[in-house]
């Protein structure tokens, strides 16, 4: 491979802890997947990315062939647009197993790049007036 079309490296996420602190960092909602980032504030250390699909989604066949097109997706295309520093969780939605493979990996991008919406403020949470 060639130096501009090397493919960065992702460390994971492997352990309870991990996922659980990631849970506190912003979520980014989509109709395949939940992504779910924190900042870990280590600039120089490398993005690590971790994979959930609940039982609710299917069998384990099904569950194991989502985590299957994530990883793939990750690291055909996505891993070089997590940011340094940062912590990814992708909770997978069974919509995710019908979807062609371009559409999945273009969601995961438009994801990854976006920036998180802002929360309504306390005084403003209330739509009753």
């Amino acid at each position: 491979m060639s130096k501009d079309t090397q493919k960065r490296t992702v460390g994971r996420l492997k352990n309870r802890p991990q996922f659980l602190a990631v849970r506190d960092g912003e979520k980014r909602r989509g109709p395949l997947f939940l992504l779910e980032v924190l900042d870990r504030r280590q600039p120089d250390s490398e993005p690590r990315v971790g994979f959930t699909v609940t039982k609710k989604q299917g069998n384990a066949v099904e569950r194991n062939r989502m985590k299957r097109r994530l990883r793939e997706a990750v690291r055909q295309k996505a891993g070089s647009a997590m940011k340094n520093g940062h912590d990814y969780v992708i909770v997978a939605r069974r919509e995710i197993l019908t979807a062609s493979f371009a559409e999945m990996t273009s969601a995961l991008s438009e994801r990854l790049e976006s920036k998180p919406k802002n929360k309504r403020s306390e005084g403003t949470r209330s739509r009753k007036a």
